[in-house]
């Protein structure tokens, strides 16, 4: 009797609908390349998978004007057991395009690929990274108006990440077509999206210019106080409190480029260390490190050896740092031995671009970071022209030249999307 109870209790189970995507709506415009960004399980593969009609949204629908090339996860696009040079073909026919088509793009898929040797292995015996290599070939070079692109392409080498970006920017630019870009890869999203759309748990967070949303993702929109005191941890050295200043004095997270940044903190030492260091370092919006300062590099001198309450501060001159959005990063710890102690964006703030300042009105995150003292001055002439030497073989000319060649005029076709819905999945969980 009991075994069949508990059998009996093993088959009932709870239902549980979960909402990959909820109350999505947007649209893209032709040549516009759109970031999609967010979290793991954010939604963002399942987005592109609906625009690519390869998922049915529950409710609402796509409307898509144009042809549709997409690099999704690795394995979708291609039959395993056709050779790279039969899947060109066979994509090419999905796409709707005649032999003669795909055969006046052919000799450019496979150069950019760089799969010669390999054109006539089937691709199941290919390598991820050499799939990935010419999944993209194919969907870039087979004329969609639209392009959708998602984290894929991680998984190549760093050299041909960049050979495709350089594709994804030429083909809007130049060409007119759309991309969607996937990716966890903020500087490569900041640098080629035009737009942004931040995914939070299936919902639409933020959308708008790429900068701001990138830095929404990554924490910087936070409003932070300018005074912090930290908790204490277990350690022989540990922080208590830090703090940022403006030139007057006043606690503040705001500064002009011409005002220099005080930097205060306080930490504790239990024992004497030999070798303690202090140090900070400055990361910019997308957390990519500006500067790193040491105590070490005090003048005169400064220990934090012995045991006891240490209290110091130090200045981040003005005009170092332009306009954008920056934080900080404190540490106590002995150089390639030991950390006591790590404090990772512990204070944030903004250098705000003034009429002063002479920036021209550019958006300070457009700018790069640091200041560079240029000295500027008129001349009376410059020298006389001379003929000009034979320019050096780039490496990037190869690139350049397949950009020439594959320019041709947009068909005419509305290539834009607009998606409003929501897409829900259903997952049975056995309750024990």
């Amino acid at each position: 009797g009991r075994l069949i109870d508990r059998l009996r209790q093993r088959r009932r189970s709870t239902s549980e609908t979960f909402w990959a995507l909820r109350n999505v709506s947007f649209d893209v415009k032709r040549g516009e390349v759109l970031g999609i960004i967010g979290s793991n399980g954010a939604g963002k593969s399942t987005l592109l998978k609906i625009l690519n009609r390869i998922t049915e949204p529950s409710i609402g629908g796509v409307d898509i004007y144009g042809r549709v090339g997409a690099l999704l996860e690795v394995g979708t696009g291609f039959h395993p057991e056709l050779t790279g040079r039969e899947n060109i073909f066979l994509n090419g026919a999905i796409l709707g395009m005649t032999r003669a088509e795909i055969k006046r793009k052919f000799d450019e898929i496979v150069a950019f690929a760089e799969v010669e040797r390999f054109l006539d292995t089937p691709v199941k015996r290919y390598s991820s990274g050499m799939y990935v290599r010419l999944a993209f070939a194919v969907a870039a070079h087979l004329d969609p108006e639209i392009l959708l692109i998602d984290e894929v392409l991680a998984v190549g080498d760093a050299e041909f990440q960049k050979k495709c970006l350089a594709k994804m920017e030429d083909v809007a630019a130049n060409e007119g077509r759309t991309v969607i870009f996937v990716s966890h890869n903020m500087d490569a999203v900041y640098h080629l999206c035009s737009r942004c759309i931040l995914l939070k748990q299936g919902e639409i967070a933020k959308t708008g210019n790429a900068t701001d949303v990138v830095a929404e993702y990554l924490g910087g929109e936070q409003e932070q106080a300018p005074e912090i005191n930290l908790p204490s941890i277990e350690s022989d050295a540990s922080f208590g409190f830090v703090g940022l200043y403006g030139p007057k004095g006043q606690p503040t997270t705001s500064f002009s480029a011409s005002e220099p940044v005080l930097l205060k903190c306080s930490f504790d030492v239990q024992r004497e260390i030999e070798g303690l260091q202090l140090s900070f370092s400055v990361f910019n919006f997308k957390g990519d490190r500006i500067f790193y300062s040491p105590v070490s590099m005090a003048n005169p001198p400064i220990s934090v050896e012995k045991p006891g309450a240490h209290h110091l501060a130090a200045v981040i001159p003005a005009r170092l740092l332009l306009p954008g959005r920056y934080s900080i990063t404190l540490a106590l710890h002995t150089p390639k031995t030991k950390l006591y102690d790590i404090r990772r964006q512990a204070l944030s703030f903004r250098i705000v671009a003034m009429a002063a300042d002479r920036f021209d009105g550019f958006a300070g995150d457009e700018l790069g970071q640091v200041h560079a003292d240029v000295k500027w001055q008129r001349i009376q002439n410059v020298p006389e022209s001379r003929p000009a030497a034979a320019p050096p073989t780039s490496p990037i000319k190869p690139l350049m030249n397949i950009a020439d060649r594959l320019k041709q005029t947009f068909t005419g076709k509305r290539a834009s999307i607009r998606f409003t819905g929501d897409f829900k999945s259903w997952e049975e969980a056995e309750r024990k």
